[in-house]
């Protein structure tokens, strides 16, 4: 069973989830975690409660992003700031992040088949055991030859220059 602050932060996560993106957003502003307004889209379910539990637990603590295991797939989050963001096991799948700043994001054994990550920025991204396949990946700014090698090869779609 539950303690009772464990039991609060997770109906407190399930409420927040429950509303809609402008209340969603209202609740960020008032805990000073307004920066991280993605969390106004993501979808009601236990892998995102886990997710909204670690943010409301300490909001003034939060530095960067902790989406491990999170499901933020089919979502519209161009230019979002994931700047050294937690994604492992993160389902990605479908969502498109044009412009996103990802610089240092750590996407070990996330799912981003067929995710457009146009134009971001991802200098020093972990991709272990990542699923790619289909992940585009535009001229992968910020990617070593090596990342862009293995990338490649399992299915991500990585081009030499803008134009598909």
């Amino acid at each position: 069973m539950l303690n009772s602050p464990t039991q609060d932060l997770y109906l407190n996560s399930i409420h927040f989830l429950e509303q809609n993106s402008q209340q969603r957003l209202l609740i960020l502003k008032q805990l000073g975690l307004a920066r991280y307004d993605f969390l106004a889209k993501i979808p009601l379910n236990q892998a995102n409660i886990t997710c909204i539990m670690r943010f409301f637990q300490a909001p003034n603590q939060i530095k960067f992003p902790n989406l491990r295991g999170a499901d933020i797939s089919g979502l519209i989050l161009d230019g979002v700031n994931f700047i050294r963001g937690d994604l492992t096991g993160a389902n990605l799948q479908k969502s498109r992040l044009l412009e996103a700043d990802l610089i240092f994001a750590n996407f070990t054994r996330a799912d981003l088949r067929e995710a457009d990550l146009s134009g971001a920025t991802l200098n020093e991204t972990v991709w272990s055991e990542a699923l790619v396949e289909g992940c585009y990946l535009g001229t992968g700014i910020g990617l070593s030859h090596q990342q862009r090698q293995d990338l490649k090869t399992r299915g991500a779609i990585v081009e030499s220059s803008g134009n598909r």
